[in-house]
């Protein structure tokens, strides 16, 4: 595991290290820009990038990069919704009836909650990908939403880097001296991961209620 792990953070820390930076912006880009967060794993990137981050200047250059990446992809996401919203639900639902049921639950959810629904959405799979398009073509002037999900970026940037620089530091610091270090790292990176899955599971199921056709009443 040890060596596996070593090799694995050689190659990565190999690359240079603003590539490696502009490749994780790019990446986020991508997983925020239309549909793409649906196949792009931009968590899992940011996570690889930060693991071989050694110098704080560079961690901040990450959290930089992933946060301008993420806002760029949503922009481009929020202009097409404003241009071309209609005809994307239109084609969602003669082509992708799954994603186009998707689309009316978080019409509904951003009708019911407006800007907080925004910031969430940032941490509920799927929805983070759909609400720069819905918001587009919504009434929600563009500067509205920036402050809702500029936050949010930073937040879920500030973590995954974090996270991923704080394992990779903890590895390289007890690798010579400790044998099994690497099952140290992977276990960080195992529960960063549950308490991310637990956390967005429980925003899911508090935020249901907003998605559903009719909202339940509280009790």
């Amino acid at each position: 595991m040890d060596q596996l792990i070593g090799d694995f953070l050689e190659a990565v820390g190999a690359i240079d290290p603003l590539l490696r930076t502009l490749l994780a912006g790019v990446a986020m880009l991508l997983e925020t820009s239309v549909l793409l967060g649906l196949v792009v794993p931009g968590d899992t990137i940011v996570i690889v990038a930060a693991l071989a981050v050694e110098h704080w200047p560079w961690w901040l250059a990450l959290i930089g990069a992933i946060v301008l990446g993420a806002l760029a992809g949503e922009s481009i996401g929020f202009a097409i919704g404003h241009w071309l919203g209609p005809k994307i639900d239109r084609w969602l639902e003669r082509r992708w009836p799954r994603a186009s049921a998707q689309w009316r639950r978080t019409e509904r959810y951003l009708a019911r909650r407006g800007g907080p629904a925004i910031f969430l959405s940032r941490f509920l799979p799927v929805a983070h990908s759909l609400v720069p398009l819905i918001v587009g073509a919504s009434a929600m002037p563009y500067r509205r939403f920036l402050a809702w999900t500029i936050p949010a970026c930073v937040l879920w940037a500030g973590a995954y880097a974090t996270a991923g620089w704080l394992a990779g530091g903890t590895y390289r610091e007890l690798a010579d001296s400790l044998h099994g270090a690497g099952y140290i790292l992977v276990a960080v990176i195992a529960v960063f991961i549950l308490l991310v899955w637990l956390a967005k599971r429980l925003i899911a199921r508090y935020e249901a209620r907003h998605m559903d056709d009719e909202p339940q009443e509280r009790s």
